[in-house]
């Protein structure tokens, strides 16, 4: 895909990295965690409380059985709420200090087109949720099994063999597009406001097209940290999803060159 820049902006160059790239990422963006554990934490606790918040919402809804593609909601639009975490980030690498307002402030570097960013996981997330339900539906009937049958209906029934590995499937490929869409864009928009949401959607996919098998890599260690997360009943995404968060910003850095 051709780099595309704003007018009057230098194109930013995508850079080769090696296979074990992303290891070097978590570990800076670990360092950033524990340097900036008010903020980051909170953020992980707010994730956390909106995982419990949206759970209880299914659950009297009569719609639990959402819960699962609610969850995988989480590798979506996880890049948007994430711009303060990117916020503290790149304070820190400045020398800078962060704090909590700055980075709840963070998207008004480059709001509208942060938001048009925010607009299209939205989307994708919504479109995700309404194909998840519709082929629930087509293998359940339009009676879906009760809380307590839920999981084992879903996983450990032979029936449902067709259920996991299509809806798996489908789920896989939004995925993939998702973290292609996002995976540097939202922190090159932060970090240079001139920049356009066409540039940072394209040096985002040319930087997965150039570097491959890092990116897998690195999407394959989302999937991971976010579902431990998850298993969890969400308790362990407030540490993962900050992790993540910082990490991605280093990512960007490395994966980036505006010179």
């Amino acid at each position: 895909m051709a780099e595309v820049a704003a007018v009057g902006a230098p194109p930013p160059r995508v850079k080769r990295i090696e296979l074990d790239r992303p290891w070097a990422w978590l570990n800076a963006g670990w360092r950033d965690m524990l340097g900036a554990p008010g903020v980051s934490f909170l953020y992980g606790v707010l994730f956390a409380a909106f995982g419990w918040v949206a759970t209880t919402g299914l659950w009297f809804s009569g719609a639990i059985y959402l819960v699962l593609p609610m969850a995988a909601g989480f590798l979506i639009l996880g890049p948007i709420l994430a711009v303060g975490l990117y916020d503290v980030s790149r304070k820190r690498q400045r020398g800078e200090k962060p704090t909590l307002s700055s980075a709840l402030r963070a998207y008004r570097v480059n709001t509208s087109q942060i938001a048009l960013m925010g607009v299209a996981l939205l989307l994708l997330f919504l479109a995700w949720v309404r194909i998840a339900a519709l082929i629930f539906f087509l293998f359940f009937g339009l009676h879906p099994p009760s809380l307590q049958d839920l999981v084992g209906q879903t996983f450990f029934s032979s029936d449902s063999l067709g259920f996991l590995v299509f809806g798996t499937a489908i789920g896989a490929l939004l995925s993939a597009f998702a973290f292609a869409l996002s995976a540097i864009s939202i922190p090159l928009l932060l970090d240079r406001p001139q920049a356009h949401v066409v540039t940072a959607i394209g040096t985002s996919f040319k930087a997965i097209g150039e570097n491959l098998y890092p990116m897998a890599f690195w999407a394959a260690l989302i999937v991971v940290f976010i579902g431990a997360g998850l298993v969890t009943l969400y308790v362990g995404l407030i540490v993962t999803l900050p992790l993540i968060g910082h990490a991605t910003w280093h990512a960007y850095r490395d994966l980036v060159d505006w010179t």
